[in-house]
């Protein structure tokens, strides 16, 4: 554990304890996690003879597990549409829908994940969005208001040409013909063809969930900052964030938008550029969207104790990540507690930052896949040591 010391809440009363998690990426939903959370925590609880009430509820970012969150606090099941990953395969993924049935998420990792090409070389050039369109569609089949498209974790830097491609867009090179997939190809861009366009993704509500505020080009843009990550070479990403250029160019041309220095363009490799240069479209933090569904404000507003968690808490945690959110949601009224798979943070951090304690998980040396697989166990673990820690006993009745 690493912490600030504050003190413990008084001994009489009923502790209000919000539980507000992230998931466990490659491990645990955060509808898991928040679970295991609560259990452990009641049980610290009684064993030190103490009344709490705990509000449990899944968290995201607005990156990988946002559906998942999504659809848990909605209470709804996944739709499962047929589809294409970033390479081209076909593949099974999933669209969500909210009660109503006016609101429909669509995540990026689903579609145009990292994970589910882990199985052949990467193809930073080649990989495209392509896959997103037949959730998107199946959404406007079914006649939703609003669509959140959930930035992160994709495998792509393609500034979203392949999605809009899908939808009926035509990137053309000055001879006419269609470019090839993917970001590679997209510094040979000279013109861009609407007029086959799903006219129905111009009338939709586009809200689109990004978890970092990076711009679409240059040093700190999608190219330099994700594309190692997704395989990219040096050389490869000078192609891409030239190519991302290019379209950035074109788009104003064709629109007057200029939104290439807009933070949180470069996220997902730049997937939003197209739809913000052809759409209104809201973008937002993730967290802060998932706030709204969930109405955390109103939940971390009434709470004493608030619990939050993730797979590694570190300096990424603090922008635009859920900890992020969950210490702003919170404000200066309740304290909040880390548990993680690994605290990357030290003391002085946490302090600034405004976190009173962090827990990992790990129970003493172990592998990612030894963590990966007790991950719930050990959660509930440390949630009931973190009850028994910040909890004093309760005094003898009498």
């Amino acid at each position: 554990m690493t912490s600030q010391q504050k003190p413990a809440p008084a001994a009489n009363g009923v502790l209000q304890v919000a539980i507000v998690p992230d998931s466990f990426k490659g491990s645990a939903r955060a509808s898991e996690v928040a679970t295991a959370l609560a259990q452990g925590f009641s049980k610290g609880a009684a064993s030190r003879q103490r009344q709490v009430e705990i509000t449990a509820v899944p968290f995201a970012d607005g990156g990988e597990g946002t559906l998942e969150a999504l659809i848990d606090a909605w209470g709804t099941e996944a739709i499962t549409v047929d589809t294409t990953d970033a390479l081209g395969r076909p593949v099974a993924s999933r669209l969500g829908l909210s009660a109503d049935k006016k609101i429909a998420v669509v995540e990026a990792a689903e579609a145009a994940g990292l994970p589910q090409v882990s199985d052949v070389p990467r193809k930073p050039l080649q990989a495209t969005t392509r896959g997103l369109g037949p959730l998107v569609s199946r959404a406007l089949d079914l006649g939703v208001q609003q669509i959140i498209l959930c930035l992160g974790g994709s495998a792509t830097t393609d500034g979203g040409t392949g999605l809009l491609g899908a939808l009926g867009a035509k990137f053309l090179d000055e001879h006419g013909q269609q470019l090839p997939a993917g970001g590679g190809a997209l510094a040979k861009l000279a013109k861009i063809d609407m007029s086959e366009l799903d006219p129905r993704a111009a009338t939709v509500q586009w809200q689109i969930a990004c978890d970092v505020t990076n711009p679409l080009l240059g040093a700190q843009g999608a190219a330099a900052i994700f594309g190692p990550q997704k395989g990219a070479s040096e050389q490869d990403v000078q192609l891409l964030d030239r190519g991302l250029e290019r379209l950035a160019d074109v788009l104003e041309a064709d629109t007057g938008r200029k939104l290439r220095e807009q933070p949180g363009m470069g996220a997902a490799g730049g997937l939003a550029v197209c739809l913000a240069s052809y759409f209104p479209v809201d973008l937002v933090p993730g967290w802060q969207l998932v706030a709204e569904v969930l109405d955390a404000h109103r939940i971390l507003g009434a709470a004493d104790l608030v619990i939050t968690g993730e797979g590694r808490l570190d300096s990424q945690s603090l922008n635009g990540k859920v900890v992020c959110g969950v210490l702003e949601a919170a404000g200066e009224h309740a304290e909040v507690i880390v548990v993680a798979g690994s605290v990357d943070l030290g003391d002085e951090q946490l302090e600034r930052a405004g976190i009173l304690a962090a827990y990992s998980i790990a129970p003493g040396p172990a592998s990612l896949a030894q963590l990966s697989a007790d991950t719930l166990a050990l959660v509930e673990r440390t949630a009931f040591s973190v009850a028994r820690t910040y909890l004093p006993l309760a005094p003898p009745r009498g």
